[in-house]
């Protein structure tokens, strides 16, 4: 008898594919700090995908900024926990959020909810 294959997505959080522009950062192996603009393949509740030229290695710390729709900026540590070859000498680095995880879920949800503002909310 053989044994069904398991499909199952494995990941815990909820996936969704959006090109969100953020400004990754860390420290070359020499001390030496970077930052590279890039924009993410997908978020989720605890995580992102992005495209770096940076050379980065798992377990790596780094440091997203990005920004809500309605403008406000958002901090965030994140530990890299993937790293794979991609297209014209880039890598596809994956990232768990460190801390404030609060920040980077409020983030996605305001992305997915879209959580701006609404005019009857002014003045008030």
């Amino acid at each position: 008898m053989t044994t069904p294959i398991n499909n199952e997505e494995k990941r815990f959080a909820l996936r969704m594919a959006l090109r969100l522009p953020v400004v990754v950062s860390g420290r070359a192996d020499d001390g030496a700090a970077w930052s590279e603009p890039t924009e993410t393949d997908d978020i989720s509740t605890t995580g992102a995908l992005f495209h770096l030229n940076q050379k980065v290695t798992g377990g790596e710390q780094l440091y997203l900024r990005a920004h809500r729709p309605d403008g406000a900026p958002i901090e965030v540590t994140a530990a890299v926990v993937r790293v794979a070859p991609a297209i014209y000498g880039t890598a596809r680095i994956g990232v768990a959020i460190s801390e404030p995880a609060d920040n980077w879920l409020r983030l996605f949800v305001s992305w997915v909810a879209d959580d701006q503002p609404s005019s009857d909310n002014y003045g008030k």
